[in-house]
């Protein structure tokens, strides 16, 4: 029996007050029963099972109810006269003589929905459903709860998925969880050899095409243009200084310093020295500009346009120390306007009568006044010619080429392939060579460009840039394309190329395709070559004029060689690029499709054949080039007489 409370007086059972009936004592006991389970409260003494008084009115509002279906509840309001804290009072509320009546303890709080799972119960029945549950369900339950309102499911959803997650991989086997097939992306994976496997027999039966006699059917569309560029009679004033460029890059490149350097120095009334060309470790060419071009032609074509000299008078170099290091160096922003040069350097020279620009290369905006543009296309046209020995081999070539094409009138195709070590590393792209190819590549790519393809945060695929056609194509893919297009195995190609990489095995296709094929190793004798063997720009120079005359011309790559070829031959061809420019977005489509048949591909790579043709005139746009494009700066619409007699011929 506990002690009581200081300032009471403990009454027994009966000693005071009536006794409460039976019912009230039942409550009673279940309330304090309640309260107990939910762990508010104490175990009941057995002795205090019988509290004498009178208890407190019930409150049906409480969360303990009775199992049985009388209806009746304890209540859950706590007596005015009950201590906080006191979980239990056996006096009355009187004090130590006083009458009242014991109160039932505060009725605990709970949910609900747990209270009336023994609802429909009688008492008995109910105490006995009321046992302690396990910590799983009081956890169980507690989760439900939690789950069913609705601020707690977007909390408790995720999270539930993440641990039913982690508990499932936590189970299962690595081994038994099956593995995903990732398949790449259309044209983006080198799958060519296995088109050229499948399709080998089908395309050595149809050979009765004769494309070189069908290429062509829009040459005179929008009736013709020819070359216009004559050079004046004027005779030029005093000179306003010297202007020494220094032209960086390859044969092409190189050319389009020249080519602007001539505009510009024509526009300030300047006298050009001839360029100086700058050694690169890319080309490794070492070659003057006499060695090249014919400087003589050069000066006498300009003599009336621009003042050209060979070297700087001696008073002027005595200024400098005769260091061209000391003369003020103009560093000039890529595609500058012509304007700038009058603002800028115009007064500069002037004052100096000497100035230098390096490097020069694309240091003219494309788009100028019709005066410079007449200067350009005089100094690329007409101007610059290839030196002698260059242009007598070149003629020499064209001679023996349409000697192997007589079969086809003389006709040939020439085609420009990039498929040189460099090209290939440089493109980033993955071809069949395996490990070996890429190693080859990644040293390739260090001795050209150090560390510009490894430098932190660079990201390359592959995939995706074959997908966007910038993938150099392979001697397998142009023969696939050109008998696709409607050229026979009979037709006579010129191959201009530097050392193809893995030639002994990326040629060998190309050659069953093509047995006509020349190069201009097997066209010429060593004797022949031997002056230009180790000069990259002379090579290249007999590749331009062999290209020139050819009746197609074929480019696989972007480039300086393909752009300055095409708008050459559109100056001599009447407007007429006379060039296939493939879609190589679409090409790598077409050749890693695995169920293409040889009819779909040649009816496609026939519908490409037509666009080039279509695309063979056009004119510039602002922000070309006007070496591509001559029509119409360079060029003057020829009249309805004039056409009939060159298709004529």
């Amino acid at each position: 029996m506990r002690a009581p409370r200081s300032g009471t007086t403990e009454r027994g059972i009966g000693e005071a007050g009536p006794t409460p009936p039976p019912w009230r004592v039942r409550r009673t006991c279940l309330v304090w029963e309640c309260g107990r389970r939910s762990g508010r409260l104490p175990p009941l003494p057995k002795k205090s099972i019988r509290p004498g008084g009178e208890a407190t009115p019930t409150n049906r509002k409480s969360h303990c109810r009775r199992s049985s279906g009388r209806g009746w509840a304890s209540g859950s309001t706590r007596s005015r006269d009950m201590p906080h804290h006191h979980a239990y009072n056996r006096l009355g509320s009187g004090g130590a003589g006083g009458g009242g009546t014991p109160s039932p303890p505060a009725s605990p709080r709970r949910s609900p929905r747990i209270q009336r799972r023994g609802g429909k119960a009688g008492g008995a029945k109910g105490a006995a459903m009321a046992a302690p549950r396990a910590i799983a369900q009081r956890m169980a339950w507690m989760l439900l709860s939690l789950f069913l309102r609705r601020q707690a499911i977007f909390l408790f959803t995720p999270l539930l998925y993440v641990a039913a997650m982690l508990f499932y991989m936590g189970t299962v086997s690595l081994e038994s969880v099956p593995h995903i097939i990732s398949r790449s992306a259309p044209g983006s994976v080198y799958r060519s050899p296995k088109l050229y496997e499948r399709l080998r027999n089908d395309m050595d039966a149809d050979n009765s095409s004769d494309g070189l006699a069908t290429v062509w059917k829009h040459s005179f569309k929008g009736g013709g243009w020819r070359p216009c560029v004559d050079p004046s009679t004027n005779v030029l004033p005093d000179s306003n200084g010297y202007i020494y460029v220094e032209a960086n890059g390859g044969l092409n490149q190189q050319r389009t310093s020249i080519c602007n350097a001539v505009a510009v120095a024509g526009y300030l009334n300047a006298t050009l020295v001839i360029p100086k060309f700058h050694y690169h470790s890319i080309w490794k060419d070492p070659s003057k500009f006499s060695e090249i071009y014919d400087e003589d032609h050069f000066i006498s074509t300009l003599k009336n346009e621009v003042h050209v000299v060979d070297k700087i008078p001696e008073f002027i170099m005595e200024r400098f120390g005769h260091n061209m290091s000391n003369a003020f160096n103009f560093k000039i922003k890529a595609w500058s306007s012509i304007q700038y040069y009058k603002d800028a350097v115009l007064p500069k020279l002037a004052e100096e009568k000497l100035i230098r620009i390096s490097p020069f290369a694309n240091r003219l905006s494309f788009d100028a006044p019709s005066a410079v543009q007449r200067l350009r296309c005089l100094a690329n046209f007409k101007a610059l010619r290839f030196s002698n020995p260059i242009a007598t081999l070149a003629e020499n070539l064209v001679s023996r080429m349409k000697e192997h094409s007589v079969d086809n009138d003389g006709k040939y195709i020439a085609v420009h392939l990039r498929f040189e070590e460099d090209m290939v590393a440089f493109s980033c792209c993955i071809f069949d060579g395996g490990d070996e190819e890429k190693q080859d590549m990644n040293a390739a790519r260090e001795r050209g460009w150090r560390g510009k393809f490894t430098k932190r945060g660079r990201v390359i695929r592959p995939g995706a840039i074959r997908m966007n056609g910038k993938c150099p194509l392979t001697p397998l893919e142009v023969g696939l394309m050109l008998r696709g297009m409607g050229f026979n195995n009979d037709t006579a190609i010129y191959l201009a190329s530097g050392k193809i990489y893995k030639a002994e095995k990326n040629m060998v296709p190309l050659l069953e395709m093509f047995p006509l094929l020349q190069t201009k190793e097997t066209l010429a004798s060593a004797e022949e070559l031997a002056p230009f063997k180790n000069y990259s720009s002379r090579m290249a120079a007999i590749d331009y004029s062999v290209c020139l005359h050819s009746e197609v011309f074929v480019t696989t790559q972007g480039g300086n060689f393909p752009h300055f070829l095409i708008g050459h031959r559109r100056y001599l061809y009447d407007g007429h690029s006379k060039t296939i420019k493939p879609d190589k977005r679409k090409l790598a489509l077409l050749f890693d499709n695995p169920t293409i048949g040889w009819k779909s591909l040649k009816r496609q790579l026939l519908i490409m054949r037509a666009h080039s043709d279509a695309k063979g005139i056009e004119m510039k746009r602002p922000n070309e080039s006007i070496y591509t494009y001559p029509c119409p700066h360079c060029m003057c619409r020829s009249n309805r007489t004039e056409v009939s007699r060159s298709s004529s011929a």
